[in-house]
């Protein structure tokens, strides 16, 4: 394999995110994602009027990240340098519906000139209103999560066993519950430690991040679920001959409203999951009702469909103090037999190591 990291994307511009009432709750986690990491913009601030004049970073990880949350944006626009490029729209909802709380921020941004991108299913292109708003100022709507006509959609070939890169797949017990930025952290944690790295996003945030390989797996026709996975998959490999490939997942294989797991699995044939686990949830995000099946028949799963358990497993720790926490980690070690860590606190060395032990190919 070639060596050296995958380079980042130039950012596009600059952009202040949009998370009025969400910040710090599982319903900003598109949010969240580019607060921690991004390619695609430099973000300026983010909206939320409930806890204004803090630091972004400070909410959420308890390290300033140099980027304050504001109450509007107008707020954003007296604070910002020059006119930002983007409004993104940071709230990730049930159903990927519009809240209304929101309508009011996009109205203002495009009213003073600046873009929208928005992940949402609610197409804000297609709103009479933004419509208007943005034909008027020549402003431009992107809906990520529009979806791709058919024929540029690809089914399933079988040209994933051609892939000689390792595959990992990043699956959850939960929705939300953290895949795409241990994902992140995985790519990141083995190009520093001297492999070469790629990671292939299945999400609005991911696309929002600036992956260079992607799909938006709940916009697809189902029919194509599988082969896009494995065409993005088998893109990589072609593009950057990596040594690893890192799937973000999406949902959980036990939810009962986002299975998407079970495509990642099929389209990517992955040699190995790392299984994302927040150990005081105990129902669902977004579904009371339902209480979670647990890591261990999730992984039990896992096992089933794919022949291996897996073969580590990262801690979202919300919810839980410190000590909790590490003794979490510590159990899930002892019960598996595998590194077990949170790699926001922890970082992700202990599952690089493992990984060479496991693949020898991947160098370092």
């Amino acid at each position: 394999m070639t060596g050296g990291p995958v380079k980042p994307m130039s950012p596009e511009g600059t952009a202040i995110v949009l998370c009025e009432g969400l910040f710090g709750t599982t319903g900003g986690k598109t949010a969240h994602g580019l607060v921690r990491h991004t390619d695609r913009y430099r973000v300026l601030a983010v909206i939320d009027s409930r806890c204004p004049g803090r630091d972004a970073g400070e909410i959420l990880d308890g390290a300033p990240a140099g980027i304050p949350v504001v109450r509007d944006v107008a707020e954003a626009l007296r604070l910002a340098p020059a006119r930002p490029d983007f409004l993104v729209v940071g709230v990730a909802t049930h159903g990927g519906v519009l809240p209304q709380d929101c309508r009011s921020a996009i109205r203002e941004a495009l009213s003073s000139g600046i873009n929208v991108d928005s992940g949402l299913h609610d197409l804000l292109g297609d709103d009479p209103e933004f419509a208007a708003l943005a034909g008027a100022s020549g402003t431009r709507i992107r809906d990520v999560r529009r979806t791709p006509p058919r024929e540029a959609m690809h089914a399933f070939t079988g040209e994933i066993l051609e892939v000689t890169s390792v595959r990992l797949a990043v699956l959850g017990t939960d929705s939300g519950v953290g895949k795409r930025t241990t994902a992140v952290r995985l790519v990141q944690g083995l190009n520093a430690s001297g492999a070469r790295a790629v990671l292939v996003g299945t999400g609005q945030t991911a696309w929002m991040q600036g992956v260079r390989y992607g799909l938006i797996l709940d916009s697809l026709v189902n029919d194509f679920v599988s082969g896009e996975i494995e065409h993005q998959v088998c893109r990589a490999f072609r593009e950057e001959r990596p040594d690893v490939i890192v799937v973000e997942g999406q949902g959980c294989l036990t939810h009962p409203a986002y299975p998407g797991g079970f495509e990642i699995l099929a389209g990517a044939r992955p040699d190995g999951v790392v299984l994302q686990h927040a150990p005081a949830r105990a129902h669902y995000d977004g579904f009371p009702g339902f209480p979670i099946a647990g890591i261990e028949r999730e992984a039990e799963i896992i096992r089933l469909l794919r022949g291996r358990a897996p073969l580590a497993v990262t801690l979202n720790p919300e919810g839980l103090p410190p000590d909790q926490a590490r003794d979490h980690a510590a159990a899930c070690r002892e019960r598996f037999g595998v590194p077990c860590c949170d790699p926001l606190r922890d970082g992700v060395d202990p599952i690089v190591r493992h990984l060479r032990r496991l693949f020898p190919q991947i160098p370092g």
